[in-house]
């Protein structure tokens, strides 16, 4: 699947190369799939398949271990989830607290095989977690690496929030235990430091705030005068999370007033939203050719081209967003937005000023912000040249490698002035 904090890693990864620094981004679970070049590493770490059959089965660990290192390989991988797999939270709560189980769970090989890597191999400066459900693996590196080990924190409460009343409860007590193993967390959002400094239990001065970034190579969209229909659009994975079926009700009332309006719909569709999917599909119907769904665009310059066909971009999504970044990317474009004012949307847009703010849930209130974008295009045009020169000042991935590097270079002094 095209995942976002996937993709803005990688896109991380290669500023921070172009910088001069030596960077290894390794993949956990299944290969990454984004829409640029692919800097990530070929050795995938806690095989996806390996994982879930260890869990499963405790006999697993018994099978022959050039077994289990050929299911790891990327090109294998691939191939049995090229029909996609669930990554359900619902179905995956005794598989999270194995992973949790670190060196006493059933991964113990893999924890052991990635400390081996990262502290008798690679030997980095600092290691960054993609994601605080791999604490487990932190508390064996840590016995033979010395410096700093940070999780970046993006969207793990989506995750946690989805899991069985009967295991979540468990799940978050052993990971508030793990993630004390952690030597301080990034998020990147005010919002989401504050919100998960609630969730984990931890003090807020070990969270430190780096902004996304994109990779504005090819984002050569500029702002315009809006089209005639004048066109919504929707880019994120098709998912209920994000809101589509919101989306699909408000633009049917906005057509109803404004019948030359049309709404553009694109992104990811995984196996498990597809029955969500048709039914809004079904609701969408009665739009005609008003309503069009494009699918995922395979390369970047396809989802730019996308982004370009659009007058405002909504993605009015029903948990509070840790990140944002379609909305960094439809600014960089010239494509002004109107998201709910909750999550990292508010932060995003009080240093774009790149759109407008709805109440979240209110479908009037949303439909009030595009009719002002509509019967107001000098206001819609001046979003669109403010967002679009404030997204390039400061979230260029050139800009966040900078960032980076200096958070990075001050977290591994401090420890190794702590350092026995």
């Amino acid at each position: 699947m095209f995942c976002g904090s996937c993709m803005h890693d990688n896109t991380w990864a290669r500023a921070l190369m172009a910088a001069g620094a030596e960077v290894s981004l390794i993949p956990t679970y299944t290969p990454i799939r984004v829409d640029e070049a692919d800097v990530s590493s070929q050795h995938v770490f806690f095989g996806g398949i390996n994982v879930y059959l260890a869990s499963k089965w405790r006999w697993w660990r018994a099978v022959p271990s050039f077994v289990r290192r050929w299911l790891d390989h990327p090109a294998f991988i691939r191939l049995a989830t090229r029909k996609a797999v669930s990554n359900d939270a619902a179905q995956l709560g005794q598989l999270t607290l194995d992973m949790l189980a670190g060196e006493s769970g059933p991964q113990c090989e893999q924890v052991i095989e990635l400390a081996q890597f990262l502290g008798e191999q690679l030997r980095p400066d600092i290691v960054l977690f993609s994601n605080a459900l791999l604490a487990g693996a932190v508390r064996r590196i840590k016995q033979v690496f010395n410096g700093p080990v940070i999780c970046v924190l993006q969207g793990d409460d989506i995750f946690l929030d989805s899991l069985p009343e009967s295991h979540r409860e468990e799940v978050m007590s052993v990971l508030r235990e793990r993630v004390r193993d952690f030597d301080g967390f990034i998020t990147h959002s005010r919002y989401y430091a504050e919100h998960m400094v609630a969730e984990l239990a931890l003090p807020l001065d070990r969270f430190h705030q780096l902004p996304l970034g994109i990779d504005l190579t090819g984002q050569d969209g500029q702002p315009r005068p809006a089209g005639d229909p004048f066109t919504v659009g929707y880019f994120a994975r098709l998912c209920p999370e994000k809101g589509l079926h919101l989306l699909v009700e408000a633009f049917s009332r906005l057509h109803t007033k404004h019948p030359r309006t049309r709404l553009r719909i694109g992104g990811y569709l995984g196996e498990r939203d597809r029955l969500y999917f048709e039914q809004v599909r079904s609701q969408a119907v009665r739009l005609g050719c008003a309503c069009e769904f494009v699918g995922s665009p395979a390369t970047q310059a396809e989802k730019v081209e996308f982004l370009k066909s659009l007058d405002v971009l909504s993605v009015p999504t029903v948990y509070r967003e840790p990140k944002g970044l379609s909305i960094l990317e439809a600014l960089a474009n010239g494509v002004p937005v109107v998201q709910p004012a909750h999550g990292a949307f508010p932060e995003l847009l009080a240093a774009t000023q790149g759109g407008l703010l709805f109440e979240p849930g209110n479908l009037d209130d949303l439909i009030t912000k595009w009719e002002s974008l509509l019967l107001n295009p000098d206001a819609r045009l001046r979003f669109a040249s403010t967002g679009q020169m404030q997204v390039r000042e400061r979230y260029s991935s050139q800009v966040m490698a900078r960032q980076s590097i200096q958070l990075l270079e001050s977290l591994t002094r401090r420890s190794e002035t702590v350092r026995p």
